[in-house]
Parts: C-alpha cells; sequence; structure tokens
C-alpha cells in the first residue's frame, strides 16, 4: 500500500532552514543565569505549502487512508455500505481560461470603482468653481431619479413643428431687416421661443378654425389687416439700436475724433449722475470708486490738451450711450435740447470710433473689453438682429482669448481687478442667453466652458477696504439686482441644454422641474429677507427675479403645449398657465409702476411677450375657468395692445388672423424652408 499517496496533504518540513528565514529570526539573548531567552514575537500563522496533486480517491478511503480502486462506487465504500463520494473534476484547459477571464474583469472593476471613489472628491472641489454645476439648490444634484418616466408624461412628444435650425432660399431679401413682425408690444421673428416655426402660419389657421364663427373665413385675411401697410409691422420698434454697418469693415470711423462726440463736462456730468441711478443698479459692468478715478483722470487729461488713451475714451462714451438710452424722449429735449435718437447715435458713433482706435478685434485690455460690453447693453435690450447676435458672438471669443472664463483669482489678481473680470464675463453671459433667444441657434457659451466665479454680493465701496471680502453679504447690496440676475441665466443655460436630453429620454419633465422648482426655492430662501419691497429698487429686483425664474418652466413646457392633436396633462398644463400668467403680471408691473419708472428702459431685455402667445395657444384646449379666463385676457390685452371695446371672441379672431397675415408676409420675404418631415 503506498501511505504516502493515500495521507493528506501536510506542510512541509525540511531539515535547512533557508537564508531568508535566518535572516529574519530574531537572534536569542542571555539571562543572568546564561540560559538563553528567546525575545517575543508575535504569532504569524505559517503559510501552508500544497503540492496542488490530483486527488482521484474518494472522500472515504482519503478518509481511512486506504487503497481506492476508483470504481464508482469503489469496491471498499461497496463492501462496507458507505457513501462513495468522490470530487468533482479538474476544470480543462479552456475553462481554466475563461475564470481567468472572469477573475481578470472582476479585478478590473474593483479598480475602476476605486478610482471613482477616489475622484469623487475631486470632482465635487472641481464642480463647486463651475457655477452651471454651483446654482442655488443644485449643489449636490438633483435627487430625482431622472429616467423615471410619470404616467402623465409617457407617450408625451415635443411638437414636430419646432426646430433648432432655419434655413433660406439662395434669393432671399437681405435688405429686409431681420426683426420679423410687431403685433402690439410682441415681436415674433421666425423663432418663438429659441424654436424656429416655419409653418407658424398655417399652425395659427389651424386654430382659428377651432374658433366658432359662421361668418369668418379662416382662409382670408382679417378685415384689420387689409387696412394695415407692412411697413407698420416690418420695420423696427422706437427701441431698437443698430450698430453702424461700417463699425469693422470701412476705414472712416477713426476719421473721428473724441472731440466730435463729447459734450461739455457739465453735461456729462449730469449724464454721470443719470448711469449711476438707472444703468448701474441693473446692468453693472464697472467698478463705481475706480471708474470715478477714471473719469477725474479722463477730464484732466483733456483740460492739459492731451488725448486720453482711445480705450478709456471708448468706456467713458459708452457709459454714455447706457446713460442717454434711459433718459426719457421729453427730459432730453428739456435739459440738453435736442432729440433722444440724436443724443443716443452721436455717442453711438463715437463709442464705435474709439473701440476701432483701441484696436478692439485685436485687443489685450480688459478695458477695451469692458467699453464693448457696455456698448452692447444698450444695444440688445429691446429688439436684437443677427448683427447684435454676431456682435456679442465676437465679444465672447475676445473674453475667451483674454482668459476672462477663468476666475480672476487664479492667477492672483486684485480683488477690484478680479470683480470686473466676472462683472463683463457675467454680463456676456446674459447677452448670450438674450440674442440666442432672439436669433438663436443655441447658447454660444456652456456649462463646463468656464470656472468664472459669481461676482460677490457687496457694495462697490467694500472693495477698496483693507481686507477686500471673499463671501457674499446677507443683505441688499449694489450687486443684489445682477447677482440674482446672472444666477437666474446660468439656470436658463442649465435647461437649454437639459431640454435635448429630456427628447432623447434621459431625463424627464419631472426631473428638470423639480431641478426648476429646487433652485426657486434656494433663491427665495437666500434673497427674500433681504428685500423691502417699500424701496422701489428692491421692488424691481422681486419682478425681474419673478419674470427669469417663471420663464423656465416655459422653456421646458412650451413645445408640449396644447394643439388639435392632443391636450397636455393636466397637471403639466397647470404650471405653464400659473407660470405664464403671473411672467406677464409682473411684467405688465414693471413696465407700469410709476415707483419703477428709471429702470424702465431696460424691461425689454426680460420679456418679449412670446408667452402671452402660448397663453392664447393654451386657454381654451380646455373649458377654461370665468375667472382664470379673465385674468388671462388682462395680460393679453395689454401684451397684445387690443381695443377694450373688442368681444373676447373677437379679440382671439383678431390675435390669430393678425399674425397669420402678418406672418405669411415676412415668410414670403424672408424665404425660408421648412424641413421636409415637417
Amino acid at each position: 500500500m503506498d501511505l504516502q499517496s493515500s495521507l493528506p496533504d501536510q506542510p512541509q518540513h525540511h531539515s535547512q532552514t533557508s537564508p531568508s528565514t535566518q535572516r529574519e529570526s530574531p537572534s536569542p539573548t542571555l539571562t543572568a543565569a546564561g540560559k538563553p531567552v528567546q525575545p517575543h514575537v508575535p504569532s504569524v500563522p505559517s503559510r501552508i505549502r500544497r503540492r496542488n496533486r490530483l486527488i482521484t480517491s474518494c472522500l472515504e478511503c482519503r478518509r481511512r487512508k486506504l487503497k481506492c480502486d476508483k470504481q464508482h462506487p469503489c469496491t471498499n465504500c461497496t463492501k462496507f455500505a458507505r457513501d462513495c463520494v468522490f470530487l468533482a473534476p479538474a476544470l480543462d484547459a479552456a475553462a481554466q481560461l475563461k475564470l481567468a477571464e472572469i477573475k481578470e474583469k472582476m479585478g478590473s472593476l474593483e479598480r475602476t470603482l476605486e478610482e471613482d471613489v477616489a475622484r469623487k472628491p475631486r470632482r465635487r472641489s472641481e464642480s463647486k468653481t463651475r457655477p452651471g454645476h454651483n446654482l442655488p439648490g443644485l449643489e449636490e444634484g438633483s435627487s430625482e431619479d431622472e429616467l423615471s418616466d410619470p404616467e402623465d408624461e409617457r407617450g408625451l412628444e415635443p411638437t414636430p413643428l419646432a426646430t433648432m435650425d432655419a434655413t433660406y432660399d439662395v434669393d432671399a431679401d437681405d435688405n429686409l431687416m431681420d426683426l420679423g413682425v410687431s403685433f402690439g408690444r410682441m415681436r415674433i421673428t421666425e423663432r418663438i421661443g429659441g424654436f424656429v416655426r416655419p409653418k407658424f402660419a398655417e399652425e395659427l389657421t389651424e386654430a382659428l378654425k377651432e374658433v366658432p364663427d359662421e361668418f369668418f373665413n379662416v382662409n382670408l385675411p382679417h378685415p384689420l389687416s387689409n387696412n394695415s401697410n407692412p411697413a407698420s409691422y416690418l420695420l423696427p420698434g422706437p427701441d431698437y439700436l443698430a450698430p453702424t454697418a461700417s463699425f469693422f469693415f470701412a476705414p472712416t470711423v477713426r476719421k473721428t475724433t473724441l472731440l466730435n462726440s463729447l459734450p461739455a463736462k457739465s453735461m456729462t456730468d449730469t449724464l454721470l449722475k443719470q448711469y449711476w441711478l438707472a444703468v448701474h443698479p441693473i446692468a453693472p459692468c464697472v467698478h463705481r470708486p475706480s471708474f470715478e478715478r477714471q473719469y477725474a483722470v479722463f477730464w484732466r487729461d483733456i483740460s492739459n490738451g492731451t488725448e486720453p488713451r482711445p480705450s478709456l475714451q471708448a468706456l467713458i462714451l459708452s457709459t454714455m450711450l447706457s446713460a442717454a438710452v434711459s433718459l426719457p424722449e421729453e427730459t432730453i429735449t428739456i435739459e440738453y435740447g435736442t432729440s433722444k435718437a440724436e443724443l443716443v447715435e452721436n455717442f453711438k458713433e463715437g463709442t464705435e470710433a474709439a473701440l476701432s482706435r483701441a484696436n478692439l478685434v485685436r485687443t489685450a485690455k480688459l478695458e477695451t473689453l469692458q467699453a464693448f460690453v457696455m456698448y452692447l447693453i444698450p444695444l440688445c435690450r429691446s429688439d436684437c438682429s443677427r448683427a447684435h447676435s454676431a456682435l456679442t458672438a465676437m465679444a465672447i471669443r475676445l473674453a475667451e482669448c483674454m482668459g476672462l472664463h477663468r476666475d480672476g483669482s487664479y492667477y492672483g489678481l486684485s480683488a477690484v481687478e478680479t470683480h470686473i473680470r466676472r462683472l463683463v464675463w457675467y454680463q456676456l453671459c446674459f447677452l448670450d442667453i438674450r440674442v440666442c433667444d432672439s436669433s438663436g441657434p443655441r447658447p454660444q457659451i456652456r456649462e463646463d466652458d468656464f470656472d468664472t466665479k459669481f461676482p460677490l454680493n457687496v457694495d462697490d465701496a467694500d472693495f477698496e477696504s483693507e481686507w477686500p471680502p471673499t463671501r457674499d453679504a446677507d443683505r441688499f447690496t449694489d450687486m443684489t439686482v445682477a447677482r440674482m440676475r446672472f444666477e437666474c441665466v446660468e439656470m436658463a443655460r442649465l435647461v437649454w441644454f437639459e431640454r435635448p436630453r429630456v427628447e432623447k429620454k434621459q431625463t424627464s419633465i419631472t426631473a428638470l422641474l423639480g431641478k426648476i422648482q429646487n433652485f426657486r426655492n434656494a433663491m427665495e430662501k437666500r434673497y427674500y429677507p433681504m428685500l423691502n419691497h417699500k424701496v422701489p429698487i428692491h421692488n424691481l429686483c422681486q419682478l425681474v427675479y419673478n419674470i427669469l425664474s417663471l420663464k423656465l418652466h416655459l422653456m421646458v413646457l412650451h413645445r408640449y403645449n396644447s394643439n388639435m392633436h392632443r391636450v397636455m396633462p393636466d397637471r403639466l398644463r397647470q404650471i405653464l398657465m400659473s407660470s405664464g400668467t403671473l411672467l406677464l403680471e409682473n411684467a405688465i408691473a414693471l413696465e407700469t409702476s410709476p415707483s419703477l419708472k428709471p429702470w424702465v428702459w431696460y424691461s425689454g431685455t426680460h420679456q418679449q411677450w412670446h408667452s402671452a402667445l402660448l397663453l392664447l395657444a393654451e386657454l381654451y384646449a380646455k373649458d377654461p375657468n370665468p375667472a382664470d379666463e379673465s385674468r388671462v385676457w388682462r395680460c393679453l390685452d395689454y401684451a397684445f395692445s387690443l381695443p377694450p371695446s373688442m368681444t373676447i371672441l373677437e379679440k382671439a379672431k383678431y390675435v390669430l388672423a393678425g399674425l397669420r397675415d402678418r406672418t405669411l408676409v415676412y415668410q414670403n420675404l424672408r424665404k425660408m424652408k421648412a424641413p421636409t418631415v415637417m
């Protein structure tokens, strides 16, 4: 009998000790009696060495150390009536290879998980420097399950009649102003709410068919449309301010000297006071104490017969331009003895000439870019053409080339310079969204493209202290209105880039609306305690915030509004109707409140009245509540400038047919093409 082969595997003991073992074994010490004493060594379990030989005996023979004949069952187990059990056979080569692959994949997965865990704190710290990921209420991300689809959202698809991009015929009329058509206070181009609707006239015709009137032929122009001259609704409105066509491409602008555009110092002093009153609180782009010192240097140079540097000329003239735009016509006529159009045109051309002399297109000076952004702010406050969009895009590219998309604190810049850089960058972020809504197609700045921090909510004078602030103040400051506006604009940017994810079913409408609500809750918790509605500028801040935050709901829902084929789910429809009505009511209050008159010049920046059209389309998708209907029509009367003598039915026909007729005229001149899938 081969006893050794039948013995269980045992640890192997060798008479010789390996050199490594000798080196690691501690040497004994001697006691006073001379006896060796072994030092205390922590017990370490010895490594079990196995021969890994193939075991072919059954378990009973192996346990009893008997020779097994390897039958199934074996002779010994049959003789003594024992259960004859053999170990499973060893894996073949293919199975071993597969097992090795599985182990390798598990190891790779474990390493990936470890790396992700290690990266999480770094990602969290990086996200705190990106405002797009660190908006109020969204600091830790949304807790909603973005992939869950609420029951009433299933099968809800955006209208196929709205698209992001536009195409035109080769013989389109380029002499036509690309401002669309006006109807009351609203102006619409081929883009409505940022989306192109090439078949908008046909949509309005279908909507007219739902209006009950047996004597009205929906295919014929409305009687009031026949009496209107196309120039009355195609030409720009009184607030339209276009950049000069020769701004960049004609050398003649360089011949315009500073003295041609600059009035007497007493007049500029008055305009500067108007700037601090009406422009700086809502659209700041300068640090007031620093700018006042620059203004003094500017006039000192002129009094000494020295021409100030071109970048400073552009900065001063752009300030005068904004101040002139913010003044009412009658005030300019009485105080300056000229018309508002002439005064504004004078400062606009002077600013353009100074920017050209300052080499705008290749500048590396913050002062020149600052002047350019201040020039764009009054231009983009009302009707925006593609010229405004192109200039804004150029300003963004110049700012990125100058590093304004990186926070100044990373470069060790002074507190004042860092503050100015943040102001200029976030004014560009606002202009980016503003021209995108008007002329499209989508925002140029993406939330991951920059890490510039929001301007601190502190007073300008605080930066002059020995220890400039590094945190927001918990009170109303010079920056509160602009700061709230900047945060709302960044939330709108997030919605812009989340909407495609909703359409691809990567998230749900409810999840996106939840983010908006979290943002609004956090904003109101932070800023509402600072506001005192008895102070006009505080009231303005509240209204501007309401308009911009309520607009976020409409940005998400307007492509899903009711039509002749389906009605929007009640839950979403209620959000749309409520937000749209509140938005219009706040916009009306902003324009009509006497205490807010100094800032009404900038109201067109926040509201283009497109939500009025959305409300009209949604109001009669179901039988409306009489109280809600009356409330909505009070808003529509103001937005569309409707005569009070009309009945509700007559108003609906007039608005739908009038918009349809004017849109047809514009589309025929513009020669826009619709996708073949529409």
